[in-house]
């Protein structure tokens, strides 16, 4: 009978006794899965930017899910160091876990969830160029809270994962180590529009900064205004993307003032 008593109470119990937990063994654990989480953050990195261009978003894309996987490894581990798990405490702790996160933590663990999601299905990752609600820029960390992107204008902006839930994400290279680039031009509707089509593909196909192995395209459509020309190509780097849109744009105008055309301003109101 008393056996029995005392192995009820020591299901009951939810922690073990303080001189029962391995205190040191659990500092070596968390501090080891800190250090490998800071050298993998700094390394990886590291051999992104001077290593081949094609292997850069593959160890970027590698950093939030080697972090995922040793944070979780070492939860698992120190969880069973610390807590007397039994199917009745493992209850307890959800019940009151469950109304902790229920309300004070709704939002932040929303995130995390998220976080998680964000990491298995990969809607971004690291080195990918992204627009959520306005803001495009490159994906240059991904969090367990948020991720960490810089706009062109070098501004860095942290957005929580939870904007996966409710809004749009839209992924220009979506780990490509290229993307689309869109130039237009609108034009006075009377040119040859057949030479002019030539001069901007020649254009693009002689730019220092493309991708040869992709197509380039130029798109016409008769709008109000004139006849708007759309250059899609592809730069050989997608951080090359601002400086091959510079380029098409220069050597364009040139091409289309040689082809005797007459560029129209489009108002801010036109999409390009």
């Amino acid at each position: 009978m008393a056996a029995s008593l005392d192995t009820q109470q020591k299901a009951a119990k939810l922690i073990y006794d303080l001189q029962d937990i391995p205190f040191n063994e659990i500092g070596l654990i968390l501090g080891g899965t800190w250090l490998a989480i800071v050298l993998t953050s700094r390394l990886f990195p590291y051999l992104a930017e001077r290593g081949p261009s094609q292997l850069r978003l593959y160890l970027l894309g590698a950093v939030p899910i080697i972090r995922m996987v040793l944070m979780v490894v070492a939860i698992l581990w120190v969880i069973p160091m610390v807590f007397n798990l039994t199917f009745q405490n493992f209850l307890v702790i959800s019940g009151a876990m469950g109304v902790a996160i229920g309300f004070a933590f709704k939002d932040y663990v929303s995130s995390l969830i998220a976080g998680i999601v964000a990491i298995v299905e990969r809607p971004y990752r690291p080195g990918d160029w992204v627009r959520i609600e306005g803001d495009y820029g490159e994906v240059r960390a991904v969090g367990m809270r948020a991720i960490e992107i810089c706009t062109p204008d070098d501004d860095i902006v942290h957005i929580p994962h939870d904007r996966i839930w409710k809004n749009n994400i839209a992924n220009s290279n979506d780990g490509s180590r290229t993307l689309m680039c869109v130039t237009s031009f609108y034009v006075h509707p009377a040119h040859d529009a057949a030479r002019v089509r030539a001069a901007l593909r020649d254009v693009a196909l002689t730019s220092a900064y493309l991708e040869y192995k992709r197509p380039v395209l130029v798109m016409l459509a008769q709008t109000p205004l004139g006849t708007r020309y759309q250059v899609k190509a592809y730069p050989f780097d997608l951080r090359d993307q601002f400086s091959f849109i510079s380029d098409i744009t220069v050597r364009g105008k040139q091409a289309i003032a040689d082809a005797g055309a007459t560029e129209v301003l489009a108002p801010g109101s036109v999409t390009a």
